[in-house]
């Protein structure tokens, strides 16, 4: 059900993604896109990833049944020396169809095994304060650092703040994906 994407899978299925991420700008989710999201914007931007998947910057996880993309994240490696053991959790996106049966816990579990795997032991994330997103980091162990307000605009205008979480993963196993 979870599979990592290449740049070719994303390619493959780059109709789905973007509806996808239409549906979460839609829905409200503060991913970085204002409704209404064009379909260009939303081509353009899984360009962007396809890109840094290429460059082994990135990773895309993807949660699918059959043909339907129900939700995916991203983890985006650091590069420089320095930071080679951390990575960032990013764009957790998860179809409307497809919310409140666990999968955004699902994904996010698969996203540190993949850092683990990958040799990483620190994640950050940042999501808006007072979201779904915000009570799923300390649902599942991340440490809040920070928050700035007046961070992110939504779609009316309203400025929100957002806040910062790390988990370190270091000595700990796989963990169950429920």
């Amino acid at each position: 059900m979870i599979a990592a994407y290449a740049a070719e899978d994303a390619e493959r299925h780059i109709e789905s993604l973007a509806d996808l991420l239409i549906d979460a700008v839609d829905s409200g989710a503060s991913v970085g896109f204002l409704p209404p999201l064009a379909r260009s914007e939303a081509f353009h931007y899984w360009r962007g990833v396809i890109a840094a998947l290429r460059e082994g910057r990135r990773v895309l996880l993807v949660a699918a049944e059959g043909e339907f993309i129900q939700g995916s994240v991203q983890l985006d490696l650091e590069t420089r020396a320095n930071g080679s053991h951390r990575a960032e959790a990013m764009k957790l996106f998860v179809d409307r169809r497809a919310r409140r049966r666990g999968l955004a816990k699902a994904l996010m579990a698969a996203l540190e095994d993949t850092a683990r795997g990958l040799g990483r032991t620190l994640l950050l994330m940042d999501t808006r304060k007072g979201g779904e997103a915000e009570k799923l980091c300390e649902s599942l162990g991340y440490t809040r650092y920070g928050e700035v307000p007046g961070y992110a605009r939504s779609g009316s205008g309203e400025l929100h703040a957002t806040v910062f979480f790390y988990r370190e993963l270091s000595g700990e196993g796989p963990r169950p994906a429920s």
